[in-house]
């Protein structure tokens, strides 16, 4: 698909989006793409992209299937796992825009694994491996977000192969698994870490984190190591997303990680953590049409490593690394967060995600193999009930592997109806 078609194709998706009345970006967990199918209801299945371990089963990483549905004789419980070969540093997976595939990485040795979830959702089967990642992209190494567009995959790398450093960029993949382009991160903002579109305003922001040389060296060491912790991100830049063109570089101090587009129409905001400075960071359009930022938030020096979003921009809930704990913060206000619940996970926490209907939240703990504490891994389930987190099931990962990214899956057939692939379940709950 040529430049020209694909903005045609973003450009029909829109219209049609507007057509239907349907919010761009409410499709999937509340942190997915908005070109993503809208699957509504009770998810059935919770997908977890999840550590190799040696001694630890095959010690081969692996796609692991969760059974999420209540009053299932396997709720809670891991029901298949979709090894591959060998340890990748398995961390995010996303799906592509007809929710078919959903394509997993591995930050070590830059393979892409690609898994056909719609054959049979309870069961994912891996269809292909992309071993050319660093030469189809120039020298990119760690593939980072997988996010989904018009026929096609955006992912970011978190690094080069000519250092280790940060310096990266943006890569472009057909859904058929063939190469389109390399988009280089500018020079005074070299790094890379997530990528997320609001179609509305045709702008894209990305973040940042470390290179190689950092994420895959021991935690207690990298800490020690003064100019090493110097090599972290500090800038969310703002893109033409059309144009693929970067518009504005906003100093974020701290490696600011993943990022969450406002959901409701007319908010024209976006949210962000960041790792080492520990705050909760409000990224918002001001009338003059330029961008900016404020900290909304102190979370502690915890290590937040993870947000998710209401659908109704109501909540963040923020997972931090360090202490465990999952944090809950009313942002009713975009510009001032207000802590309104905290739950003790674990020694350790990572990724969180909550449910389409905005009544379930799921909970992880594995970050990066060397930067792991000693321990047990697992997924965790919490509803809201009376107005607080009631805790629903803990699956033990520890004879599995470590549990990172989740994407959530439903059993029921997904009807493509318009150019954005909107869906419906096919029954309710």
């Amino acid at each position: 698909m040529n430049a020209r078609r694909f903005r045609l194709a973003v450009t029909a998706a829109l219209m049609i989006l507007s057509l239907l009345g349907t919010r761009p970006a409410v499709a999937d967990e509340t942190c997915q793409s908005p070109f993503l199918p809208k699957v509504t209801g009770q998810e059935d299945y919770v997908y977890v992209w999840t550590l190799g371990v040696a001694g630890v089963a095959d010690g081969n990483d692996s796609l692991v299937t969760v059974d999420v549905r209540p009053g299932s004789p396997t709720y809670g419980r891991v029901i298949h796992r979709a090894p591959v070969r060998g340890r990748h540093e398995a961390h995010h997976a996303g799906f592509t825009d007809d929710r078919r595939q959903l394509w997993a990485g591995g930050l070590d040795d830059s393979y892409i694994f690609v898994f056909d979830v719609a054959s049979n959702p309870a069961k994912p089967r891996l269809v292909k491996t992309i071993t050319s990642f660093v030469k189809d992209t120039g020298g990119l190494v760690g593939p980072h977000t997988f996010y989904a567009l018009p026929g096609r995959m955006l992912i970011s790398a978190l690094s080069n192969a000519t250092d280790g450093s940060g310096r990266t960029g943006l890569a472009e993949y057909g859904n058929d698994g063939k190469f389109i382009r390399t988009i280089w991160m500018p020079k005074e903002a070299p790094y890379g870490y997530d990528v997320r579109v609001n179609v509305n305003l045709n702008r894209m922001l990305t973040s940042s984190f470390a290179g190689k040389k950092n994420y895959m060296r021991a935690f207690g060491e990298l800490t020690k190591d003064p100019e090493a912790m110097k090599a972290f991100g500090d800038s969310v830049i703002v893109w033409d997303f059309h144009a693929r063109k970067p518009l504005q570089i906003l100093r974020v101090p701290g490696a600011p990680l993943e990022l969450r587009w406002a959901l409701q129409p007319n908010h024209h905001y976006a949210f962000t953590a960041t790792a080492l400075t520990h705050q909760l960071v409000l990224i918002y359009l001001k009338e003059d049409g330029t961008w900016a930022t404020k900290n909304i938030a102190d979370i502690g020096e915890n290590i937040p490593v993870d947000i998710s979003l209401a659908p109704d921009d109501s909540k963040v809930y923020v997972n931090s690394f360090m202490d465990g704990t999952l944090r809950v913060y009313d942002v009713s206000n975009p510009f001032e967060g207000k802590l309104i619940e905290q739950v003790k996970l674990g020694e350790m926490a990572n990724m969180v995600s909550e449910s389409w209907d905005g009544k379930r939240i799921y909970a992880t703990n594995s970050l990066l193999s060397q930067w792991d504490k000693p321990g047990d891994y697992w997924l965790k389930a919490y509803a809201w009930e009376g107005g607080k987190l009631v805790p629903k099931f803990t699956t033990d990962f520890t004879a599995v592997g470590r549990a990172h990214i989740m994407n959530f899956g439903t059993a029921a057939p997904i009807v493509a109806r318009g150019a954005n692939h909107i869906a419906q379940r096919a029954r309710a709950r």
